[in-house]
């Protein structure tokens, strides 16, 4: 039987994995340092050590979960640079979601366009001959 869907199974890529070692100060977030390992959970000198952040910031819609890359060759320079890449992660997102209003905002709404017993408006009266 010759079905193109079976042929995409899930694996993991053994000649890429990481042991995950999860850090928290309990007060502003967690940094996770991803270590490269062989297949055999030996540490792989060839690759680099990998940091992540994750913290939430208090928005007036409520807590924003940011989730980054952070630069540093050590736990300590990681921590470090925590603020720094939290800020980055927190106006990028802002000016991300800023855009998906903006092209929100810009969508054109066709009155009766929409299919339903209001034509997919709100139910007014207003008629453009």
């Amino acid at each position: 039987m010759n079905n193109p869907e079976a042929s995409n199974e899930i694996q993991m890529d053994a000649a890429n994995l990481y042991r995950e070692e999860i850090f928290t100060d309990n007060a502003v977030g967690t940094l996770r340092r991803l270590t490269p390992v062989t297949a055999n959970g030996d540490p792989d000198v060839t690759r680099s050590t990998q940091f992540v952040g994750a913290t939430q910031v208090l928005t007036t819609a409520g807590p924003l979960p940011l989730s980054f890359e952070i630069e540093g060759k050590s736990l300590a320079e990681a921590a470090a640079n925590f603020g720094d890449a939290a800020k980055v992660a927190f106006e990028k997102t802002m000016e991300e979601l800023k855009e998906m209003q903006r092209q929100q905002a810009s969508s054109i709404v066709v009155p009766g366009a929409g299919g339903g017993p209001m034509g997919g408006m709100g139910g007014g009266n207003i008629q453009i001959p």
